[in-house]
């Protein structure tokens, strides 16, 4: 499946989908990666590892580089704007959120901010979300989850690096459940 990668900042999950696919634990080609910031870490990592890598400022820019491309599947990957796709990506597009959906999401609801807001809560367990994106923030169709337990002494940034920890897990493997089934399985 050809795939795509939007970042929006240090390409961290970049760093994890190149490592999984080079080991052959993830399934899939990553054929572009595309940033809506011009100096995002990310592109130039993309670039280090030789995935063509471009800056693309709307919803507009970034559906024509992924024509070329012959784009099947949109990986979100901490790209922090409301991604519109075209007619035929509108259910190709795959995201993970920082939190068990539907628990802390939405508008606004991204990185630290969700680690705060679960702190605040005093919840028990956290843990990561990989989910279809549509028009709204965080409401398509749930692809996988994995929980991490949360201390009292847990800082935000404890939970945010136990989460990540177990978003490098799923998301490879939500992404390899997708190659396997089919986009069209996972909707209603």
């Amino acid at each position: 499946m050809k795939m795509a990668v939007l970042l929006s900042g240090s390409g961290r999950t970049l760093d994890n989908f190149h490592e999984r696919l080079a080991s052959g634990a993830m399934q899939g080609t990553i054929e572009v990666v595309i940033s809506n910031l011009p100096d995002a870490l990310g592109l130039i990592k993309a670039r280090n590892y030789g995935y063509p890598a471009f800056h693309a400022k709307d919803n507009a820019a970034i559906n024509a580089i992924l024509q070329e491309y012959g784009i099947e599947l949109v990986l979100l990957a901490g790209y922090l704007k409301l991604y519109q796709p075209p007619p035929h990506l509108r259910r190709g597009v795959l995201n993970i959120h920082p939190s068990l959906i539907p628990s802390f999401c939405g508008a606004g609801m991204y990185g630290m901010r969700v680690h705060r807001a679960v702190k605040a809560r005093g919840v028990k367990v956290s843990g990561c979300t990989v989910h279809f994106a549509n028009e709204v923030y965080d409401e398509g169709p749930i692809v996988a989850q994995q929980c991490v337990a949360v201390d009292d002494a847990d800082t935000p940034e404890d939970i945010a690096a136990r989460v990540f920890a177990a978003e490098c897990e799923v998301y490879p493997q939500a992404i390899n459940m997708v190659v396997a089934r089919g986009i069209d399985s996972f909707w209603p």
